[in-house]
């Protein structure tokens, strides 16, 4: 039982801040709890573009400050969590009537000098009629320039930083909703649904775009911030990229459009800045929908249409209202509400910089601890390395033996499962995959239900894995079915 339990840090909301936070404060001795509502990350952070980039665009901003911070914490995820992320490179198309080249050429030398770059190259001109990348646009685009960035997959980075928050010694709580909250004379009592109570010393509301709510409603406290709420919202349809480039295209309203490689075989278009009222059920509307079909369509050898759709998400992305600022235009820093010297407020933030967000968190509320996660890798990140190396080398290295050793299995599967399991993958590949729900292996389920939360097949298809994408109808089914009977059990 919960009950009079007490924690030095309680946190509500188990998003990539949640986690980040649980695992910084768990590795440095605290007693932590995590309460979710919902599937971990199954909120705005399962629901990004999926890039672990600096943000090039911010610069039109004058937001160096975020930029640089950015870039120099790709470099440490992509070291850390090198199977979940790596290196992307990204095309940007020189438009007539847009940025002008100068502008584009002076971002880039920004960009590539901001911070310090060991995994990923520096940018350069490309000609359209002769790199591969160009086979995708149309044929009257002659101009581009190619820069890096990184992918992620984001739900594993939230699974993944509360797996090692657990292991630390930290309690995760999904499908846990808080009802109430009391501030005591030195802490905090927590209510939860199931009627147990829980006692901290500090509260965290780390609720993303349902902060403002958990702060008002849950807690009884003003909120100094008004927050702006935002919908990013994407598609996917089968690959069409040409290379392995994504491409970054300029659009007439001053913001820009990805199409990333994705899942082998598809194509990932985003995102759109749709402001909302409310951050429940996010859906694509028929006119975001619309706006990336026109975005990509301006640029493409060959348009798509809204047949070609496989499938669509959206998520809410809370941003701290900046007066006289568009959505484009507001910062993605986070900013943090300090209500007392026992609760604390996590609005914003991006991604990239999740690690910086919780480091700034604990120099709050646990100023005498030291921070521990940078260069620290996350579960199945620690991969051999040899001195000097880099984690996405290293992590290439490992990936190639781990094929070799396994060739009575489809490298296409050891690879799978190393990317989402990493060196984790090890275990898996040593005993008997057990059924096999085409393509995705009993022994992964017992995983994800054991030891990441994972309760329905909506967690293992979308979150867990993006295999939703890759199954048919009947096998999402039959994995659903197993999810069912083994929450039973």
């Amino acid at each position: 039982m919960l009950d009079d339990q007490r924690y030095d840090i309680l946190i509500i909301g188990g998003g990539v801040n949640g986690t980040g936070i649980a695992r910084d404060a768990a590795g440095r001795g605290l007693r932590v709890a995590l309460i979710e509502a919902g599937d971990l990350g199954s909120g705005t952070s399962s629901a990004s573009t999926k890039l672990v980039h600096g943000g090039l665009r911010y610069l039109e901003f004058y937001d160096f400050a975020l930029v640089a911070k950015a870039l120099a914490e790709r470099e440490v995820i992509l070291d850390a969590a090198p199977h979940i992320s790596w290196p992307q490179a990204f095309v940007l198309p020189h438009a007539t009537g847009l940025r002008p080249a100068w502008m584009i050429r002076a971002g880039l030398f920004l960009y590539d000098h901001l911070a310090k770059r060991r995994q990923v190259p520096g940018s350069s001109a490309i000609d359209l009629h002769r790199d591969a990348a160009g086979r995708t646009l149309d044929r009257s685009l002659t101009r581009a320039f190619r820069y890096w960035d990184g992918w992620i997959d984001d739900s594993r980075l939230v699974v993944l930083n509360a797996v090692d928050a657990a292991a630390r010694g930290a309690l995760i709580r999904t499908r846990t909703r808080a009802v109430a909250g009391t501030r005591l004379a030195d802490d905090w009592a927590v209510e939860l649904d199931s009627g147990e109570k829980l006692r901290a010393n500090h509260l965290i509301n780390a609720a993303g775009p349902w902060a403002e709510v958990v702060t008002r409603d849950l807690l009884g406290l003003a909120n100094p911030l008004q927050l702006r709420l935002v919908q990013g919202a994407h598609i996917v349809i089968r690959r069409i990229n040409r290379s392995d480039d994504a491409f970054m295209l300029q659009q007439p309203d001053g913001r820009i459009v990805f199409m990333l490689p994705y899942e082998q075989d598809y194509s990932l278009i985003g995102t759109t800045d749709t402001p909302v009222d409310r951050p429940d059920a996010p859906a694509i509307t028929a006119a975001e929908e619309a706006y990336l079909l026109d975005a990509v369509n301006r640029y493409l050898a060959k348009p798509i249409a809204a047949a070609d759709i496989v499938h669509r998400f959206a998520g809410i992305r809370p941003l701290v209202l900046e007066e006289g600022k568009d959505a484009k235009e507001t910062t993605r820093d986070w900013r943090l509400v300090a209500h007392d010297d026992a609760t604390l407020t996590v609005v914003g933030g991006k991604i990239t910089t999740y690690r910086k967000l919780a480091e700034a968190v604990l120099k709050l509320v646990a100023p005498k601890s030291k921070p521990w996660t940078r260069g620290v890798p996350l579960p199945g990140g620690d991969v051999p390395k040899r001195r000097g190396q880099t984690g996405q080398a290293a992590f290439a290295d490992w990936l190639r033996e781990l094929v070799a050793r396994h060739p009575d299995h489809d490298p296409t599967l050891v690879t799978r499962l190393a990317r989402i399991h990493g060196r984790r993958a090890e275990t898996l590949l040593s005993a008997p995959l057990g059924e096999n729900f085409g393509g995705l292996f009993e022994a992964e389920l017992r995983v994800f239900a054991e030891q990441e939360w994972a309760r329905t097949g909506e967690d293992v298809l979308w979150r867990r894995t993006k295999m939703g994408l890759h199954l048919d109808a009947g096998d999402r089914d039959r994995v659903d079915a197993w999810m069912s009977a083994f929450t039973k059990r």
